[in-house]
């Protein structure tokens, strides 16, 4: 586990806005180019649309990246409390949109406060995953 990722994720996951659910959740991102971006799930009343963790990570990202490396995932840490005892992994949509800024190999730490956890590879989390091309 990526020390600074887990940090920077628990860090933002107390900023979160989960007035409805009370389940905070906070995301870090590793560039390929080397920046660090984070994200919290914001809920609001028209549930489902608000965003989660994952999601504001990686428009962070997109939002602070030329195509290329900048926008290319290499690790991602999640952090969020376990649910009956299970780690939190990403939520379905949220797999597919790390897996397409990421490779196959990208690891996906998944973390509780405490600091324990477990990481995946991507593949691992979404296999066959929907794909275009490594432009992203």
């Amino acid at each position: 586990m990526n020390r600074d990722l887990f940090e920077q994720a628990r860090a933002v996951r107390d900023r979160a806005h989960a007035p409805y659910s009370k389940f905070h959740v906070g995301a870090a991102i590793l560039s390929e180019a080397g920046a660090v971006h984070v994200g919290a799930n914001v809920e609001n009343a028209s549930f489902p649309e608000g965003c989660c963790a994952e999601t504001s990570a990686i428009s962070a990202m997109v939002a602070a990246s030329q195509v290329g490396p900048g926008r290319r995932i290499a690790e991602v840490t999640v952090v969020a409390d376990r649910i009956e005892g299970r780690l939190t992994t990403p939520c379905g949509g949220c797999r597919q949109r790390l897996a397409e800024f990421s490779g196959p190999a990208t690891p996906v730490h998944v973390i509780d406060p405490s600091g324990e956890g477990k990481t995946w590879r991507m593949d691992e989390l979404l296999p066959a995953a929907f794909a275009m091309d490594e432009t992203t």
